[in-house]
């Protein structure tokens, strides 16, 4: 498992529409993921450390953001056959046992992740109301390990800021996880 952190933000740089299946058993788009302030697209997985540090605060963090007019959608694209934690079975599983707030979609071409050029577990990719993208950053300090609870909850004040404003912070500290798991 490399550690992989991922890109700046490329700012203005518009979402990639996709149509992908969920775990409850819908088919989700870009456009039916997002809120009227933003959406956050995040590539996560069962497997990673890294997402199992975070995942209570990523659920905690995106249900406050659709107070907020944010929507979010969970993208797993990592290849399963060495990693069976990653089976669709996992992910509904998963979904259910943790009560997602959003969708959790299955990219299994990966044509997805190779769209918004995702690197690693989790990626995070905000964007404000018109799908432009404003922050590309980690949730927090956490690595492997889940930080105190008392850190500053960087995702979620980005897009608190771009739920408000449409614009994400300049400074922005890249996420690291796990890199995607490539066919």
């Amino acid at each position: 498992m490399a550690s992989t952190p991922t890109p700046v933000c490329d700012f203005g740089w518009k979402a990639v529409d996709f149509e992908l299946p969920g775990v409850d058993g819908k088919r989700h788009s870009l456009r039916s993921a997002a809120g009227p302030n933003g959406l956050l697209v995040m590539f996560i997985c069962n497997h990673c450390p890294y997402v199992k540090a975070v995942i209570h605060r990523i659920v905690r963090d995106t249900g406050e953001l659709a107070g907020l007019g944010v929507g979010s959608i969970a993208v797993m694209s990592n290849d399963p056959t060495d990693y069976p934690e990653d089976s669709w079975d996992h992910m509904v599983k998963t979904a259910r046992d943790l009560d997602f707030p959003f969708p959790y979609v299955l990219d299994e071409s990966q044509a997805v992740a190779k769209a918004y050029g995702a690197v690693c577990t989790p990626d995070f990719f905000g964007f404000n109301g018109a799908l432009e993208l404003q922050y590309r950053g980690r949730l927090d300090e956490s690595r492997k390990e889940t930080a105190p609870a008392d850190v500053r909850r960087d995702l979620f004040e980005a897009m608190k800021q771009v739920a408000a404003t449409g614009n994400g912070p300049r400074e922005q500290v890249p996420s690291i996880g796990c890199s995607i798991k490539w066919k």
